[in-house]
């Protein structure tokens, strides 16, 4: 399987680093190819400054990303629950990186578009420091509803699966040791 990880936590040193470097090796043992991205080391401007309005020139690490998408089979991305919502690194990753013609295609006579990264799966690794039902119950799962529904299945890449790593801050080495071992088998089993 050809495999897009991107690690998504602006710092490099986080746990969210530890779950990618722990998928890219798992799933390079399992066979797979892979080809990975971090958010933290890309050089490009995050805003898209007038909509779709005009045509915004894409630096080089946002042109390898689409190559990276189009010739995936699988999207992994790992990142953190802040204020209910995604790193605002990763926000700006997706206003400039899945553009109409290349993730959708809105239709001219209608309120429909044409999803152009069908053929594709995804995982998303999260983490947070609120226990689950908080980031269910307050936030009713905000992030995933976001990441999942309104961009990764809005340009077609289905079924994403969703794993959380909950309370992060106060977990233990056993219990984040625990937390790569189950990336591993997702890993070396990915299909």
């Amino acid at each position: 399987m050809r495999i897009y990880l991107l690690m998504a936590h602006p710092d490099r040193h986080s746990f969210n680093n530890a779950i990618a470097d722990t998928y890219q090796a798992a799933a390079l043992a399992a066979g797979h190819q892979l080809q990975r991205q971090d958010l933290a080391t890309l050089h490009f401007d995050p805003i898209l400054h007038q909509g779709y309005k005009a045509e915004q020139a894409l630096e080089p690490d946002l042109v390898q990303a689409q190559e990276l998408i189009a010739w995936c089979e699988r999207w992994v991305i790992v990142y953190p629950l802040w204020w209910g919502s995604v790193p605002a690194l990763l926000k700006g990753f997706f206003d400039r990186t899945l553009l109409p013609g290349q993730a959708f295609r809105p239709h001219e006579r209608d309120p429909m578009w044409d999803k152009l990264l069908t053929g594709r799966s995804g995982q998303l690794f999260i983490t947070s420091d609120a226990p689950k039902a908080w980031t269910w119950w307050a936030y009713h799962n905000s992030d995933v509803r976001m990441v999942k529904h309104a961009v990764l299945q809005f340009c077609g890449i289905k079924p994403v699966r969703v794993t959380r790593f909950a309370e992060i801050g106060s977990s233990t080495a056993a219990q984040r040791e625990a937390y790569l071992e189950q990336v591993r088998a997702m890993a070396a089993r990915a299909r």
